[in-house]
């Protein structure tokens, strides 16, 4: 093998390359190589499921954490979602060459606002192998090329996915560089992209942990939409249906803990407590879930425990919960525009006025009313998928789907106009 620095050098030859001719496949092509990778995915689902085991034994070996270890695992019901978002991504309109906007000036010159390709893509990820063929799967669709990194702790069934989007890619006479894995676990790869390698990638999309963030925009020099962390809330109002409530708050935080959507924080309006406050935190106690509030809280359980102010700024992706009373909405949105990562957010509540003050408030990506926190999914949204949530302000924000993976260009058509 090449040392590292030629790998990757070579590698982004061959996505510049790739890009050329996915900025201009046909969409027929694109499905053809979708579909054909759904059916590769199913076809080896066993291929998939036995490498995913060798990384969890593996994970299991290092003691990586339960909610670790939930990210990265696969079962039949997991990879079915994976070829089943493939085939979801194929009926979504093909972004490219879509005119946004179309005006005529005075002088007759008629222009044309048109999507295009953003052109290669790196992908930095962590620990999810269903990231591979969700990320792999929008970036073809959106007629990018792709470099994936994803995490040493998924590294077998990155591989085995990877090899599936490749059957896809040649069935459909599609270079196979357009979907590309980095074939080393070595550190450095992921220094080479942010910064070695500006010459062949337009963007960077970083999704992990804290310190993968950190060290991104620290290092990166291309731009980057970014996935930081979802320290997400869910704001019961003293107009809350209390079973609804209770639902939705046990499906935000429990459903799944692990995932960038699930609850961290549960605010509670002091104009509730009386009713509201102890059934929540029995139901998240009873469910096996470590309660951490401040001092009303604790007054309702022996089995809370004190919460602290780093617990207030805490994303736990694990059965931990930090649980707050606060004074109505306005107190609600100030905790969160102080302690939130602008990611999710959600008020269960009946009274549609304080409902429109909460989202129109919140500065965060998505927010909701009367759901859970665990929507925050692009395939929820209708996207088939998502490479993330992006808690950036400028180009894309919210679920990253296709539409968000391209940008325009002016097309400025004239029957031979002079500026004078």
């Amino acid at each position: 093998m090449p040392d590292l620095t030629e790998l990757m050098q070579r590698m982004g030859q061959a996505a510049l390359a790739a890009s050329d001719v996915l900025g201009l496949a046909a969409t027929t092509a694109k499905n053809q190589a979708l579909s054909a990778a759904a059916a590769a995915i199913r076809a080896h689902k066993a291929d998939i499921l036995a490498a995913n085991a060798q990384d969890l034994a593996r994970a299991r070996e290092r003691q990586l954490s339960a909610a670790l270890l939930d990210r990265l695992a696969l079962d039949d019901k997991r990879v079915e979602a994976m070829a089943q978002g493939l085939t979801d991504i194929i009926q979504l309109a093909d972004p490219i060459g879509t005119v946004m906007a179309q005006w005529t000036r005075p002088n007759g010159l008629d222009i044309s606002r048109v999507r295009v390709p953003l052109g290669v893509i790196g992908i930095i990820y962590e620990s999810r192998p269903n990231v591979t063929a969700d990320a792999g799967a929008l970036c073809l669709k959106s007629g990018n090329a792709v470099i994936l990194r994803g995490g040493s702790e998924s590294e077998a069934s990155n591989r085995a996915i990877h090899a599936c989007l490749q059957a896809g890619l040649k069935a459909a006479n599609l270079p196979e560089a357009c979907i590309q894995l980095v074939p080393t676990t070595d550190r450095a790869a992921v220094g080479l992209m942010l910064s070695g390698m500006t010459e062949y990638l337009d963007v960077i999309v970083p999704r992990g942990g804290k310190s993968l963030v950190a060290r991104v925009q620290q290092e990166a020099r291309v731009p980057v939409i970014g996935h930081l962390e979802g320290n997400c809330h869910v704001y019961v109002d003293r107009d809350a249906d209390l079973a609804m409530a209770r639902a939705i708050v046990l499906n935000a935080k429990l459903r799944r803990t692990g995932i960038c959507g699930a609850a961290e924080t549960l605010l509670v309006d002091r104009g509730c407590v009386e009713t509201h406050l102890a059934p929540l935190v029995e139901d998240l106690l009873a469910a096996g879930c470590e309660v951490r509030g401040d001092a009303t809280v604790e007054q309702v359980d022996t089995r809370v425990r004190a919460a602290t102010e780093e617990d207030w700024y805490t994303e736990y992706l694990d059965a931990i919960i930090a649980v707050r009373v606060v004074d109505g909405v306005d107190a609600a949105v100030a905790h969160i525009a102080r302690y939130g990562s602008a990611h999710t957010e959600s008020i269960i509540t009946a009274n549609t006025a304080t409902a429109a003050r909460f989202l129109q408030r919140v500065d965060s990506a998505i927010v909701l009313h009367n759901a859970s926190t665990q929507f925050a999914d692009g395939g929820e949204f209708g996207m088939g998928a998502e490479i993330g949530i992006s808690t950036d302000r400028f180009h894309a924000r919210g679920p990253v789907g296709v539409e968000q993976l391209t940008s325009y260009k002016y097309v400025v058509r004239g029957t031979g106009q002079l500026r004078p």
